[in-house]
């Protein structure tokens, strides 16, 4: 008894609990993601040209440390520097001059700046080789986001494929899209650089400095998204739809969200990952699909598209039982040939507003055409099926066809082959025609041909060969 007493009295303790028996409605936070940003450095023998009264490799080196430094005390962030060019000179023409110099770490901006002070720019430019060794720089977290900056004044000298390689390493998740810094250059050097990733070119020192202050900021920055999914007038007036963000670079799905708006209509503000181009699903009846996202870092984007909706309904005819069963019907939009969805009459389904075709099952098939718009129910329905009884009981072979207003004859159904002529089978109403020959007849003129009317809820019987 007292164990059952202290046993109430926790419940009750937890009852009193803050939240205790509300609706779990949303799901915890999830803990923070680690962001590391992996400085990709060109120190090849071409840094040593002068730049507005310095050497190219000073003012990166001198901007790059004011850079570090200023990250030192972001949570969440580790750093890590990773040098080509360096280690060789120039003539020695080696293709493999590249090296993790300050691994990742939290708070290492002294470990860069220090580092920095002892490199000297010497070889070629090894762009492919650093690619595909950075791979191995970045930690085992798939939970992480994992940035490259390469800053270069060169293209590959050791002819590698960058691009094929970038886009390859961003494919295996290695990495997000790069960003590109090309220093002291012409704007035509971006063009063999900007497959990569995201390229700058800073063609002088200010603007340098600007581009790789601007280039973190979009790393670190907070970017969301607002869709607002509007009727044919452009009001936002849909919503309940999932929205699945695409990384366009993978082809994976990186985000899954039902459209939410607020009682004032406004949708809420999704987190998105800036530094990842995307192609957006609007998963409507048929979906809406949009190519490269317009989203800028840093800012609460808002986006709207056009998916104003209808419903369909499919409705059976008031019959108890329905001889068909259950009924199917198979909608296409007007003039493709692609299904959209099969349903089952007696179902209510949301379409995109437009033009299709339904396809229904019964028999014949009937194919209607129909607009669905917005905001309003389109039905279909079918006539009542009547039943056609043929009491005959001949093993053969036979077809029935439907009759046209001009006597043309259209096939829709076959008798199983070798089977039996007994039939109980319900259709639409209509004008037909049965033609079988027996399996044991000697020849084509033993055909028996009889034409036959079909009648909503009445039974139609047919006998062959004079019975």
């Amino acid at each position: 008894m007292k164990q059952w007493l202290a046993f109430l009295g926790l419940l009750l303790v937890v009852a009193l609990l803050p939240g205790a028996g509300r609706a779990q409605n949303a799901a915890p936070a999830p803990p923070p993601r680690t962001t590391r940003i992996l400085f990709l450095l060109d120190a090849s023998g071409s840094m040593r040209a002068p730049w507005e009264g310095e050497q190219r490799w000073d003012v990166a080196k001198r901007l790059l440390s004011k850079m570090v430094d200023s990250l030192n005390t972001y949570p969440h962030l580790e750093l890590a520097l990773r040098a080509y060019g360096h280690q060789h000179d120039n003539k020695e023409n080696n293709c493999e001059d590249s090296r993790l110099e300050v691994p990742f770490a939290p708070k290492n901006a002294a470990a860069i700046k220090a580092r920095l002070t002892s490199i000297q720019p010497r070889g070629n430019t090894p762009i492919t080789y650093s690619l595909l060794q950075s791979a191995q720089d970045f930690p085992a977290d798939k939970q992480s986001r994992n940035v490259l900056i390469l800053i270069t004044d060169g293209l590959e000298s050791c002819k590698g494929d960058p691009c094929a390689t970038s886009l390859a390493l961003q494919r295996k998740r290695v990495f997000l899209k790069p960003f590109v810094i090309g220093i002291g250059a012409e704007r035509e050097f971006g063009q063999q650089l900007a497959c990569l990733g995201t390229y700058y070119n800073a063609a002088d020192v200010s603007t340098f400095r600007t581009i790789l202050n601007d280039v973190v900021a979009q790393t670190l920055a907070k970017t969301t998204v607002a869709v607002n999914l509007t009727d044919e007038r452009g009001r936002p007036v849909e919503s309940d739809v999932n929205l699945t963000f695409i990384n366009n670079v993978t082809g994976q799905p990186e985000y899954n969200y039902v459209h939410y708006r607020n009682a004032q209509g406004q949708p809420d503000a999704l987190d998105i990952d800036a530094l990842q181009s995307y192609d957006l699903t609007i998963n409507t009846v048929p979906p809406v699909r949009v190519a490269n996202l317009a989203i800028k870092p840093g800012r609460a984007n808002v986006l709207t598209y056009k998916t104003p909706q209808g419903t369909l309904r499919l409705q059976n005819p008031g019959l108890s039982p329905n001889p068909y069963g259950r009924v199917q019907a198979v909608v296409r939009a007007r003039g493709n040939p692609e299904t959209v969805l099969a349903l089952p009459f007696g179902s209510r389904q949301k379409l995109l507003a437009g033009d299709y075709e339904v396809e229904l099952l019964t028999l014949p098939r009937q194919l209607r055409r129909l607009s669905v718009k917005q905001g309003q129910e389109t039905t279909v329905t079918y006539e009542a099926p009547g039943i056609l009884n043929s009491i005959s009981d001949y093993q053969g072979y036979g077809s029935i066809y439907q009759l046209g207003p001009d006597g043309e004859q259209t096939w829709v159904y076959d008798l199983p082959p070798g089977g039996s002529s007994k039939l109980n089978l319900p259709m639409q109403p209509g004008a037909y025609r049965l033609v079988f020959r027996t399996a044991t007849a000697i020849g084509s003129r033993f055909t028996d041909v009889r034409n036959f009317t079909i009648r909503s809820g009445q039974t139609s019987s047919v006998s062959l060969f004079g019975r």
